[in-house]
């Protein structure tokens, strides 16, 4: 009792605070721009109040405001800028790409899931692991490898599941079913391994997607605790949230490290193996620990961004039937040019004269990025170009699922699922600055793998599109987020499958 009595008069003075400066402020709500910050918590109360919307709410703060960016603290002494703004995008992203890097707070609350790996590192760990990753996808070699490894997984694994379902009238999770394919494939692609994944041949592979899906939940997670600190004390005690993760982890860890150890193992018998993985074990001085980071950054790359934006891509179609319609004549066409059948699969030359498919997904990832928003840190005071200023130490999150949402940067329109933003007069796609479009990032840390996600994506909804048509059933009960190091949908994508009649 004697206790509760003390905290009521250590809290009493900053509630009384709060509550003064609540009121006092009341009559100017109406006319506030940007987060809402209060007396020594900052903009924690909103935080709280918005946590289960943060994207949605985010987004409304950004568009009210007359650059798009806004200042953001919170207790804890956390400070930051959040943007919308292609002008500070481009400039924190390229023209100073040096003041910021990786923060060691983003890097600190990610280290136990991805430890030293690609994108979790600054400096000369992270140029090393961006020169050997990006020797090997400027190889003619990994694209006829990718198409091969995509044409595989379609119709080996796929396409019959697919007909399978059709035949038994079962509900399908599309999101679940692109995780796993994803995953076969950048595994095979990096790493010479086939989880069987999407087969269900490998129970493995299964156990380690389950527990991959929710270390990167619960390691964002961190970054909305409403006491900066309470995560560590959770993982000390082992409990709650903090033990889940670190259980995700072990196994996490230990499906890398088998990988690794196969890998290792076998070396001395076979030199023949041409990999991504293979790129890094040559290097005598990369420990297991390090190589398991990589393999983990790989997944994440590989598996969790074309998988989110196919997920969005299908259900935004169940929305837009004029779009689906638009898709299936372009393919139609391209059968017809070709001498191609229904059914037979497509060449790289024919996923390229795709180029109303390109535009849909394109604008998909517009509305729902795989990686909705990205952190960096400053070190040295600065005002960004759109003359906000900011402080050493201070974080930058450049907000790419808003930017899709600013009418500033992409029109009135700019809610609405329209494919046709893309193309040029011709029907051409037309490349859009990646300061206004950073969905596959910028500057230095552009993504290498732009081009394979976009053939892997390109190739199943073209396959999957000519078969089946694919129908929510529950409409109203989907599409709500799931907030991760990726943009998942929360609950999955529940879909029902049914043959597609096309003539020919």
């Amino acid at each position: 009792m004697a206790f509760l009595s003390f905290l009521c008069l250590l809290f009493l003075p900053l509630l009384s605070l709060f509550l003064y400066y609540h009121r006092s402020t009341s009559n100017r709500r109406t006319q506030h721009k940007g987060f809402k910050n209060y007396p020594l918590i900052g903009s924690l109360p909103e935080l709280l109040r918005n946590r289960n919307r943060f994207l949605d709410w985010t987004t409304q703060v950004l568009g009210d405001c007359p650059t798009n960016t806004s200042v953001f603290h919170r207790a804890g002494n956390i400070r930051g800028v959040v943007t919308a703004n292609p002008a500070n995008v481009e400039h924190i992203l390229k023209t100073n790409f040096e003041n910021y890097p990786k923060g060691e707070r983003f890097i600190f609350l990610l280290q136990d899931f991805l430890g030293k790996g690609i994108f979790n590192s600054n400096g000369e760990l992270w140029r090393l692991q961006r020169k050997t990753a990006s020797y090997e996808f400027s190889t003619k070699s990994l694209r006829i490898f990718i198409m091969e490894n995509v044409r595989v997984e379609l119709y080996t694994r796929l396409i019959p599941m697919l007909t399978e379902a059709v035949k038994s009238h079962r509900i399908l999770d599309f999101q679940d079913i692109f995780e796993r394919f994803a995953f076969d494939n950048i595994c095979k692609l990096a790493f010479n391994f086939d989880p069987g994944c999407l087969g269900g041949i490998g129970k493995t592979g299964t156990e380690f997607m389950r527990a991959f899906k929710d270390a990167a939940t619960l390691s964002t997670n961190r970054f909305l605790d409403a006491v900066p600190f309470l995560w560590r004390v959770k993982k000390a005690l082992n409990v709650g949230s903090e033990a889940t993760l670190m259980k995700s982890i072990s196994i996490v860890h230990e499906f890398a490290g088998t990988i690794i150890r196969n890998r290792l193992e076998s070396g001395a018998d076979n030199n023949e193996e041409d990999d991504l993985l293979s790129r890094f074990i040559e290097k005598d001085e990369n420990s297991p620990e390090f190589l398991r980071d990589i393999i983990i950054s790989i997944i994440l790359a590989g598996r969790d961004t074309t998988s989110s934006a196919l997920s969005w891509f299908f259900w935004l179609l169940c929305f837009n039937p004029v779009v689906e319609q638009s898709i299936l004549k372009e393919l139609k066409e391209i059968r017809r040019r070709n001498r191609k059948r229904i059914g037979d699969s497509y060449s790289m030359e024919e996923l390229h004269d795709m180029n109303y498919l390109h535009a849909a997904i394109s604008e998909t990832m517009r509305l729902y990025p795989p990686v909705p928003i990205d952190i960096k840190a400053c070190l040295k005071d600065e005002v960004l170009p759109d003359g906000t200023f900011i402080g050493k130490g201070w974080f930058i999150a450049y907000h790419t699922y808003a930017m899709g949402r600013m009418p500033k940067i992409w029109g009135d329109d700019c809610y609405e699922f329209r494919p046709e933003r893309w193309l040029d007069d011709k029907g051409i796609v037309k490349q859009e600055s990646p300061f206004r479009y950073p969905v596959f990032h910028a500057g230095p840390r552009m993504c290498l793998g732009k081009d394979m996600a976009y053939i892997q994506m390109k190739s199943i909804a073209a396959a999957v599109m000519e078969r089946f048509s694919v129908e929510v059933p529950e409409k109203e009960k989907t599409g709500r987020h799931l907030l991760s190091l990726t943009l998942r949908m929360k609950g999955g994508l529940p879909v029902k499958v049914r043959e597609r009649i096309l003539l020919d």
